[in-house]
Parts: structure tokens; sequence; C-alpha cells
């Protein structure tokens, strides 16, 4: 028995040993490259001449050069002749900064990364303000959240919570996903008086796909129409049960306005950040993310970060995505400058050379020239898939589109003055996208709207939104000579409904057909030079001499046409009402009978609503 276990034993590790080879063997054969690499990049790493990659290129009828750069599809076809399989992966990736690992005996407790969110209008802001003892609303356009904010709030115990306060409204779904990305744990605020909303059940779904724990505060607990239990009953239909039904999620009921709960609800969430566990290493170069990142007109690039690990320094060299620069001065949120910050720590530094996207993972590098390197080589390989994919539309493309007949778009510039902002409209303009109209987003920036956008936007024939931005005084003047559409909004539903009311214009009428009258055929007459004539009665409706007709047969049409006379006795008539009799000849068709029906109607164009 014994020798029969061994031998299943030795014969399981050897056929474990089987599968590592050919798993090892199969990786060793995976390449992981940009699209546009160069035909010497792909033989070195394929370990090849790079004779070899052209002579399969010129068998593909490919003309290539040591330097000249390869599409996609390309790679992939030369790469499967020498047995390789490819796996294209993001200019990032391929450029990127080597972290230093953390060793476990140097990590320490941090504080943990909250996110509130919930629908608009519930209470998020106002309860973060009743922490911090400020005001937020009342800087915020329409009374609503636009933009991301990162607080840090230092307990009466001692204990710290950084904050992030996500925009409520449906536009900001990227915006609060970015959120629950960045967070240890997350707040989602119900209003009690209210119910939960479709964006409160996305904000629970970025949550537990981000699988961090989620504490709910059921606000406005204070108000007359309250009904917390309606609001715990709801979630129990979405499979959320909270602790006081004998479920997993802590549940706290608060008044943000008058501060009723709110020390409880902080309990709950350190209980909830103890038990994650949080530590980092704070003596390493800083690595984090980019939470926000906004164009200021006296300071430049005003960039809002969250630190992960490490601790960043004034001076530090920096890196996040395609733009570097060096770390030239650091604030708190209230824009107390601070020396240094360590993880954990919201903080808002100038000396980006460019606005980093928000969502972005940024990297403290050793040196300032290794920053720029890298920065630079993403940059070309973003430029170069830019000017690649970007193709202009060829004869062919215009001729089939014509044929169609149906085809039209409306080419949008979106500019704004926060990162976040510009990606969260530009995303809800492209969902408006129909059949038969397509909305592009062909260029999406931070920043003043100028000369150039309106440029572009002539070339291109494209309208420019503007949110919470303003064109320049030259940027006016060459928008009116170009006659240039700019849209300016502060709120971003409003521009959302805007643009669909053009994209509502925008669509092809759908045609609807009015029946005017129906005449029954009572007697026919043949006149020389005439033709058939029908003598009929008008049995509902009228019938008018410049509609069109169908000649009915046993409930079947027969013919479809138009009137050529219409007269009542010897007259012409425009137009005969029901209950009298006329004389009428139909253009081009005699086959008329007695008992036969004249269905008389119009078309109607009708302009379509976007569901």
């Amino acid at each position: 028995m014994r020798s029969k276990i061994r031998k299943q034993k030795r014969s399981d590790k050897a056929h474990e040993r089987e599968e590592q080879m050919a798993q090892d063997e199969m990786d060793k054969n995976k390449l992981q490259v940009t699209e546009f690499v160069t035909a010497n990049e792909l033989a070195s790493m394929m370990d090849l001449q790079v004779t070899q990659i052209i002579a399969a290129c010129m068998s593909l009828g490919m003309m290539v050069s040591i330097n000249q750069r390869l599409d996609a599809e390309t790679i992939a076809i030369v790469a499967e002749e020498f047995g390789f399989e490819v796996e294209f992966v993001s200019a990032d990736m391929v450029e990127a900064v080597e972290e230093e690992e953390d060793d476990p005996d140097t990590l320490e407790p941090r504080a943990p990364i909250v996110t509130v969110m919930g629908h608009v209008d519930h209470g998020k802001t106002s309860l973060l303000d009743y922490i911090r003892s400020a005001n937020v609303v009342k800087g915020e356009a329409g009374g609503i959240t636009q933009h991301i904010g990162a607080y840090e709030v230092k307990l009466e115990s001692g204990k710290k919570i950084t904050f992030l306060d996500t925009p409520g409204h449906e536009a900001f779904t990227a915006m609060r996903a970015r959120g629950a990305k960045l967070t240890d744990v997350v707040i989602i605020v119900i209003a009690a008086d209210d119910s939960v909303m479709p964006q409160t059940k996305e904000a629970i779904s970025h949550a537990q796909a981000a699988g961090v724990p989620i504490v709910f505060a059921l606000n406005k607990i204070d108000r007359d129409a309250a009904n917390p239990d309606r609001i715990r009953e709801q979630l129990s239909a979405m499979n959320i049960l909270v602790e006081e039904w004998g479920g997993k999620y802590q549940c706290q009921e608060i008044s943000a306005k008058k501060g009723i709960g709110i020390e409880s609800l902080l309990d709950k969430v350190l209980l909830e950040a103890e038990i994650l566990d949080l530590k980092a290493n704070p003596n390493k170069r800083a690595v984090g993310n980019i939470i926000e990142s906004t164009l200021d007109k006296g300071r430049g690039i005003v960039t809002t970060v969250m630190v992960a690990s490490g601790t960043m320094r004034v001076g530090d060299p920096i890196l996040a995505g395609v733009n570097s620069g060096k770390v030239k001065a650091m604030f708190d949120e209230r824009g107390k400058k601070m020396a240094s910050a360590g993880p954990s720590t919201p903080v808002v530094i100038l000396g980006f050379d460019g606005a980093p996207q928000a969502g972005d993972k940024f990297i403290i590098t050793k040196t300032e020239p290794e920053a720029r390197e890298i920065a630079n080589k993403r940059q070309q390989l973003q430029r170069e898939q830019g000017i690649r994919t970007n193709k202009h539309i060829t004869l062919d493309e215009i001729g089939r589109r014509l044929a169609i007949g149906n085809f039209k778009e409306l080419k949008v510039i979106v500019k704004g003055d926060v990162d976040g902002s510009v990606e969260a409209l530009a995303d809800s303009l492209i969902k408006l996208s129909t059949e038969e109209v397509q909305v592009s987003v062909i260029y999406k920036a931070v920043g003043q709207i100028s000369e150039s956008d309106i440029m572009l936007a002539s070339a291109s024939d494209a309208i420019i939104v503007g949110f919470q931005v303003r064109p320049s005084t030259q940027a006016r003047k060459l928008a009116e000579q170009e006659a240039i559409d700019i849209r300016l909004y502060s709120i971003i539903y409003n521009a959302i409904e805007e643009i669909k009311s053009a994209i509502e214009g925008m669509l092809e009428p759908t045609i609807e057909e009015k029946i005017l009258g129906n005449a029954q055929i009572r007697e026919v007459f043949k006149i020389t030079k005439v033709g058939t004539v029908a003598g009929c009665m008008v049995t509902d409706g009228k019938l008018v001499r410049n509609a069109k007709i169908r000649l009915i047969r046993d409930g079947v049409v027969v013919f479809s046409g138009a009137l050529s006379s219409l007269k009542r006795f010897k007259d012409d008539a425009k137009e005969v009402a029901s209950g009298f009799d006329c004389g009428l000849t139909i253009h081009n068709y005699n086959d008329m009978r007695e008992g036969d029906y004249v269905e008389a109607y119009e078309e109607v164009e009708v302009k379509r609503k976007l569901k």
C-alpha cells in the first residue's frame, strides 16, 4: 500500500515538473510589446538577426528598414512566423521604473484612506464639512461636487483618516471608480428621507468590485420624513444586510448638519481599518496616484496626489504617465506649505511639465534626467500611436459613406479646468452616440480654449465644449472669423443635455403616415381623351388634391400613386370633405372598379428623441 502511495507521489511530482517546463517554454515564447516597435527592437526581443525580420516583412509584400516602426497586425504575423506569441501592453508598462521592494520589518502602520460615495445631494460633502469644520459646498458650482477632493483629518484621539470626496452625479462614474481603487474603506452616504438611488447602487458596485469594506451612513435622520428602516430594507433587496439585521455591513444613522452619530461612524471606519492592518514603508522613494491635475493661472500645473508608500520631499524628481518634473513646492488641502509627505497623505504639488491624467500612477525617480528620459519615450510612443491610428478618411471611404447616405458625425473638442471633469464629460458625450450619429471626442485637454483649438475645430468641423474655462481674446476673435461654435458650461449635466439636444436635431427624422380620408368608388366612367374617371363618395376624413393615394381592392393595395384631378361636379376642387361625392382620376392608372376604396394620406417627418 505504501509503495503504491510513493509511486503515486513520484508520478504527481513528475507530472507537475512537466507542466512547469511546458509553462516556462510558453512564457519564453511570449513577447510583451507596444504597438509600433521598430524592426530592430522586435529582432532583439526575439533574439534574431534584423535581416530575418526584414525578410519576413518582404514575404508579406512590405519593404521595411531597420528603424521602421511596425503596426500591431504586422508584429503579430511576423512574431507568429518565428513561433512567438505577442501580448500588446501600454507604453507605461514597457517604460516602467523599478520600484524599491519593501522589507516586512520596515513596514509601519498608516492612516486609512476613506472614500465617501453616494447619490448627488445626499450629504457627502456636508458630512466632510462637519468632520473638517469647513464649508466646501459654497465653492462648488450649482451646489454639487464637481471634482474629487482629498482631505486629511486628525481626530481627537490623535488618529488620522484621509478622506476622498467623490462627486455623486451619474456623469462621474469614472471618477467614482477611481476613488474606489485608491481607497481602503468606503462610506456610502444615503439620505434617510430618500431611497437607494441608481447612482448609490453604482457606487456600491464600484466598492464591491474594488473589494473594499463598506460602511453605510444613513444621513438626514433629523428630518421628519426620515425612514432609515426603509433604506435597510432596500439594501437587503440588493443582498446587502447591515449588522442590525444580522449581516456583515456596518451601518450608522447620522445627521451631517447637526453632527449626530458622526463620532460613532468614524469609530466604525477605524474598526474596519484596524481589521485590514494597513501598513506601508515610509523610508523609500514615494509612489502613489494622481487624484487631480489643474491648470492654475498664476502657478502653472497644480497636481493633487495621494502618496501610497514612501515619503515625498520638495526637490524630488517625479514621473507620472507621459509627464515628468521636479517637486518644486508642496501644500496640504488648506494651502499650508509642507516639506515632506508620508504614506496615506494627500498633497498638492507644483512642478510637473504638463497635466498628468487623473488616476495615473506616479513614482519618485532616482534622478531628474531618468524621469525626463522615460517620459519622453512614453510621449514618443503615444504620439506615434496617435499619428498612426488617426488615419485620414480615404476617397473610397467617402464614396462608401455617401453611398450609404445615412452617416453623420458630431465631432467635439472638450476643454476643462480639471482632468477628471474633462474625462467624465468626454465619456458621457461619447455615450450619446446612436447608430446614425456618432459622437467623436477628437481632442480633450486641461486649460484655456486657445487659438490652436479653434484651428483644430475649423479643420475637423468640430464644436468646442468648455467646462469651467473660457476662450482667450484672440481665440474668441478667431472663432468668430471661422464661425466655430463654442459652448461654455459650469454644470456638467447642462452640457450633456445641450449636446443631447443637438444630436436629436441631427438624427434622421422618421417618416410617419397620416391618413387624411377614404372614398368609395360608386361608378366608373370611360371618357375619350381623359381616360377612366371614378365617381366616388368620401366616407370619412377628406380627399386632398395634392395628397398621395392608394387604391385598395378587397383589402389589398393594388396601386400607390397620386391624383391627377379632383372635381366637384365640373369644377376643380382642392379638397372634398366627408359625405360629399366627387370625381377623380389617378395619374397613370385606369384600372379602377366599383367597390374599390381610395385612401388619401400624407407623409409627415417626426423628429426622434434619444432613448
